[in-house]
């Protein structure tokens, strides 16, 4: 269902005199492959989208704005910190092609934000004046020197020009699509809610059977002290005839109208008190497990059934999420009603955005470090700390296997620097590693790490930088 070279065309003839002059002053990445553009032109602001899903790559202008995911993704982050506040210069398609060009200038100069919306292969690439790829929706072509799809590998490409749109209300073309797109995506949206809960049931099914089963076995093995109770009591009637060192007694129970006798083991290395309180003390953990275990084992089979039932009615196509489903935006791109995860993470650090777009987290205290580090931060995100004095956390965001940026380890041991006891002097190490090699210290207090396969870089505090760093701070 992605668009055709055709519909493609007839949506840069509508949106390119519009848009053409207009100014980039919002970026949001809604989902991992959607991206949407805020223009503002002379009296309004419009949104771009700019779809690469493979089944449904297109781009329109929308008419109502899409949720936004809490954080905004690194791709989003990049584009918004070379890419906002940019000229659009002019809108341009690829003769015969599924490719559109948005020709900007920006603050650094000539960009080009390329969409190349070829199904499975579709991307959004930003290109610098050198013709170099500096950012790449998939992460793919970063680096390299951009060449259009081998059909177009060859020559010249000529470029579709921009035109009045044809008859018809104003921005029908974006409006059919836009229209055209919202129940598939709502659809396949819901398909991957319902699949996505169905997996967060069956574990959450799995999980609590296993705790109810431990807690059934607590429950059989408390079981086996049910009658101590009457034990305690009758060696309480015998203590007289008890030594120490003995293994047993016989005694008469009792307590049962035929007046059996009963052996009761006893330990040999205990004096005949001391045996009787462990009768009385085994059998009140009898009752205290029967008081505890028993309603909460009813209140969580009570549980289960709910999440069976739910599950089954999933399979059955028959379940709807409780909240109600943006169009077009699958669950990735909204707000969880699952604990969210840790990129999610509305924490109280500090944040703060490089020089190349890359997320940046400070920790403000020792709760707040140990948070930073053990909650947040995953195991190939950058960590610094300034060596052998107290000071915050840093951690830097990193793709799994990416290298962190030399600009975004001066930005972040900078902040290592300046948020510890090191920021008088003004220079000072920065140790740093990647966070899979940072252990919390056994026994210290919260935030006290231990570091294996460090690095260190002197730093001396860049005023123009933490200038420019607090600039793009968050909180």
């Amino acid at each position: 269902m992605a668009l055709r070279e055709t519909e493609i065309a007839a949506v840069v003839a509508e949106v390119g005199p519009v848009l053409t002059g207009g100014w980039i002053q919002k970026i949001h990445q809604p989902s991992a492959q959607t991206t949407v553009l805020e223009i503002r032109v002379p009296g309004r602001t419009h949104r771009l989208l700019i779809c690469c899903q493979p089944e449904t790559a297109r781009l329109h202008l929308l008419s109502v704005p899409l949720p936004n995911p809490p954080a905004p993704p690194p791709f989003c982050q990049y584009l918004r910190a070379h890419v906002q506040g940019a000229r659009i210069d002019r809108i341009e398609q690829v003769a015969g092609d599924r490719i559109v060009r948005l020709c900007l200038t920006t603050k650094e100069g000539s960009r080009t934000v390329v969409a190349e919306l070829i199904g499975r292969n579709a991307t959004l690439l930003l290109i610098d004046e050198a013709g170099q790829i500096v950012a790449d929706l998939t992460g793919k072509r970063v680096g390299l020197e951009y060449q259009p799809p081998k059909s177009h590998a060859s020559g010249k490409v000529p470029l579709q020009k921009s035109e009045p749109a044809p008859g018809g209300s104003l921005y029908s073309v974006s409006a059919e699509i836009e229209a055209r797109y919202q129940e598939h995506e709502a659809a396949a949206a819901l398909t991957v809610e319902r699949h996505a809960r169905a997996t967060g049931l069956k574990k959450a099914i799995k999980k609590l059977q296993r705790r109810i089963d431990s807690w059934e076995a607590d429950l059989a093995k408390a079981e086996k002290y049910r009658d101590y109770a009457r034990y305690g009591e009758l060696i309480k009637a015998n203590l007289a005839q008890i030594r120490k060192g003995q293994t047993g007694i016989e005694v008469v129970d009792y307590f049962d109208e035929s007046l059996p006798m009963l052996t009761l083991p006893l330990d040999p290395a205990k004096t005949a008190q001391a045996n009787m309180e462990d009768y009385f003390r085994r059998h009140r953990k009898y009752l205290t497990a029967r008081r505890e275990l028993i309603p909460r084992i009813e209140r969580e089979r009570q549980q289960l059934d709910s999440m069976r039932d739910e599950l089954t009615s999933i399979q059955q196509g028959l379940w709807t999420p409780p909240a109600a489903t943006a169009p077009g935006v699958p669950q990735s791109a909204r707000q969880s009603r699952e604990p969210s995860t840790r990129d999610e993470r509305r924490g109280p650090y500090r944040r703060f955005i490089s020089t190349d777009g890359l997320p940046i987290y400070v920790g403000r205290n020792a709760r707040e470090n140990d948070d930073l580090t053990f909650k947040l931060a995953k195991s190939d995100d950058l960590w610094l700390h300034a060596r052998g004095t107290p000071g915050s956390h840093v951690v830097v965001r990193l793709e799994k296997g990416a290298d962190v940026p030399p600009e975004t380890l001066l930005d972040a041991a900078t902040l290592a620097l300046l948020y510890s006891d090191l920021r008088k002097s003004e220079k000072g190490d920065v140790v740093y590693t990647r966070r899979k090699w940072v252990k919390k210290a056994k026994g210290q207090a919260p935030g006290a790490v231990t570091i294996m396969q460090e690095k260190s870089l002197f730093v001396k505090l860049d005023r123009s930088r933490l200038e420019s760093l607090k600039t793009r701070s968050s909180a």
